[in-house]
């Protein structure tokens, strides 16, 4: 019998580091995002408990979550504490023993990750799920002084959903036995991998429910969404999942950068220099990586939300800010503009490691 998949998931991550960092403010409604200051333009990044109670929401502009929740104390994105915060968790991921066999980590994100054990355990062991688990989160808790739920399950997929049913700092199971009773009456969106699109997509073929899906005929569903997606779809209403934690380190195929402006842009001039001013930005990160970029690419969203992206391949690849500067301000002349610029945004893709991409 195959060993469990644990997904471990950083409670409210961002929101419970500034609090680690003034406990003053635990039990407080914290919103971390942009600047700090609701009353610029910005969004929610994290949100505490507390401040999810008023419906403030990642994603969510500030002034909005300031609306909802006018007593949260609204906290700068403080990006380097994040990244040590992670590694530290990470880290302590990597070095546990489960009944002093090895682990196996695929890291999702800042703050969530995958765990699996790694192939050549001693079967003779009693690699215990629930107690791991629990394992986990003392560890975790004692390296960072930071909480975090655990989802169990057959599979990757049925662990990250699990993590849902345990926040805050709890555990949950999900198996192939108990798939269906705890995810059938469900709707598709609450897969991981279903979106709103795919969602209406499913619900225009009559199917609603994760049962739904799972008893629908494959075929139907290739014919209708796709030869590739069809199928995978209908894998996870059953709860299928076959991938394995894969421990390989991930490498960027890009970097990009946003910048929303405080007052919307309508002179040329402007725009432009914003366009070369982020792309310095970006190069700076891929300089970091130690790879030139082979192709730009360029978001301009206007004041009324209307978003454009354009990109082209560059004829060689480079690092030279000026060339790439260059590079996006030649995209800038293809976007027709009617309004006010709000955002604009830069992605660099670069040229592939030595080696190709493992993961």
């Amino acid at each position: 019998m195959a060993v469990p998949v644990l997904h471990i998931d950083m409670d409210q991550f961002l929101a419970a580091v500034e609090v680690l960092r003034r406990p003053e403010l635990a039990g407080k409604p914290v919103v971390v995002g942009g600047r700090g200051d609701p009353t610029e333009r910005g969004v929610v990044s994290t949100a505490s408990y507390e401040a999810r109670e008023h419906g403030v929401r990642s994603g969510m502009p500030l002034r909005t979550a300031a609306k909802r929740s006018p007593d949260a104390v609204f906290l700068p994105v403080d990006f380097p504490v994040y990244e040590e915060k992670s590694a530290t968790v990470m880290a302590t991921l990597r070095a546990s023993l489960w009944a002093g066999d090895p682990v196996d980590v695929e890291v999702l994100g800042w703050d969530e990750a995958f765990v699996g054990l790694r192939p050549g355990a001693d079967p003779a062991h009693q690699h215990d799920p629930e107690a791991f688990a629990q394992q986990l989160r003392a560890e975790v808790l004692a390296a960072t002084g930071l909480h975090c739920s655990v989802g169990i399950g057959d599979n990757k997929l049925q662990a990250k959903i699990a993590t849902d049913f345990g926040k805050p700092r709890g555990v949950h199971r999900i198996s192939d036995e108990t798939w269906s009773a705890q995810m059938g009456h469900r709707p598709t969106r609450a897969l991981w991998g279903v979106g709103a699109k795919v969602q209406k997509r499913l619900a225009d073929l009559g199917i609603d429910t994760v049962d739904q899906l799972a008893a629908s005929d494959v075929r139907v569903l290739a014919a209708a969404i796709g030869p590739t997606m069809g199928p995978y779809y209908h894998r996870l209403g059953r709860g299928a999942d076959t991938s394995a934690v894969d421990p390989t380190p991930w490498v960027a195929r890009a970097h990009g950068r946003e910048e929303t402006f405080q007052t919307d842009l309508d002179d040329d001039a402007e725009i432009e220099a914003a366009c070369r001013r982020i792309t310095r930005r970006v190069v700076v990160d891929i300089d970091a990586e130690g790879r030139p970029a082979w192709r730009v690419g360029l978001k301009v969203r206007d004041r009324a939300f209307q978003t454009v992206n354009r990109s082209r391949k560059l004829p060689e690849p480079t690092n030279d800010p000026a060339v790439l500067a260059d590079a996006v301000v030649a995209l800038l002349a293809q976007v027709e503009r009617r309004r006010p610029v709000r955002l604009i945004g830069v992605r660099l893709e670069m040229v592939e490691p030595e080696g190709g991409y493992l993961r």
